[in-house]
């Protein structure tokens, strides 16, 4: 526990924070590795969260902020560092909607991300369903070629990779349980990541980052997924899973960073909270997820807008890793 919260407030504070800044109160009340809640604190937490009561702005960065200002004074307000994460590509229904979501539809969201200059991580499927709401189904395709070759192509377009699974496929019907990931068991689960990396090795891809199909995985399956990955994100959906933790903080070998409301959202969403952020000063490295197939449907016209905004603050995936990798020799 020590370790961790040594490592998180590395990750918070920069490398010129004083010595023995993790034993400030406000550092230690901010970062404290929390357990996983009990399933009804879970659902309490679900229920506070679509009130309104559990987001982003108060009860992530006020509290982080707090812990800068305690250990950095005058030096601990700046610009918001977005780290800009896009689910997914290939969209989970390229081959069911290929004119609507296949890959011509993403090159014109990648192309108003590269023109707009911000940097972003996308989350790589290595296999793509046909019918990937349905758990019975079987029928899957390997990446075809022009997938490949935009994939090859975003690394010298300011894209990172990270990997949402193999295929996508939910292992449960009701929307509220959707995963690719739980009641696997750890073996399962293992092998499942090492096929979706194999898939991906022919291509150059060796994600550092993980990505949950649907934000959701059980809570004995984070080991294993900070064994393989430095980072695992996630969002409001693992909130009843692992229960409403800060981020980015580390837990075990990797950092958390899931990602909430109203950084989490539609374009339109996002800018007001990342507006709010900008004009405070919240220097913070602060995930923003989106959904390119959204912004697609709503002729990316808020896209632009929050591009627009962002633009200056958006961070480099590699700049974030280099930090955490930084972070992991404070302890």
């Amino acid at each position: 526990m020590a370790e961790e919260l040594a490592r998180s407030a590395r990750l918070l504070l920069g490398p010129g924070a004083p010595p023995g800044a993790e034993r400030l109160r406000a550092v230690r009340t901010a970062l404290r590795p929390r357990p996983v809640p009990s399933a009804p604190m879970r659902f309490a937490q679900r229920v506070q969260r679509k009130l309104g009561r559990l987001e982003y702005e108060q009860a992530v960065a006020a509290p982080l902020m707090a812990a800068r200002r305690e250990a950095l004074g005058d030096a601990a307000a700046g610009p918001p560092r977005f780290l800009v994460r896009m689910d997914e590509f290939p969209h989970y229904m390229a081959w069911d909607e290929p004119e609507r979501y296949g890959t011509a539809a993403y090159l014109r969201f990648h192309e108003l991300m590269h023109e707009a200059g911000v940097p972003y991580l996308v989350a790589v499927l290595p296999r793509v369903s046909a019918a990937s709401l349905d758990p019975a189904g079987t029928r899957w395709r390997e990446l075809q070629d022009d997938e490949r070759a935009l994939l090859a192509k975003m690394p010298s377009e300011g894209v990172s990779y990270g990997l949402h699974g193999l295929d996508h496929r939910t292992r449960h019907a009701s929307p509220r349980r959707h995963s690719e990931l739980s009641g696997l068991g750890i073996d399962e689960t293992e092998e499942l990541l090492a096929s979706a990396l194999a898939e991906l090795e022919p291509s150059g891809i060796r994600p550092r980052v993980f990505v949950p199909p649907y934000n959701r995985f059980d809570a004995r399956q984070y080991p294993v997924l900070a064994r393989e990955f430095d980072v695992v994100c996630g969002g409001p959906e693992s909130v009843g899973l692992l229960g409403f933790q800060r981020t980015p903080v580390w837990r075990g070998e990797a950092v958390y960073l899931p990602s909430y409301h109203p950084l989490y959202g539609h374009a339109g969403e996002v800018l007001d909270g990342a507006s709010r952020l900008i004009e405070a000063q919240a220097a913070l490295w602060a995930p923003i997820t989106l959904h390119w197939g959204w912004e697609a449907d709503e002729g990316f016209a808020q896209l632009r807008r929050l591009l627009a905004a962002i633009a200056p603050y958006a961070a480099r995936w590699e700049d974030f890793l280099a930090e955490v990798d930084a972070s992991r020799l404070a302890a």
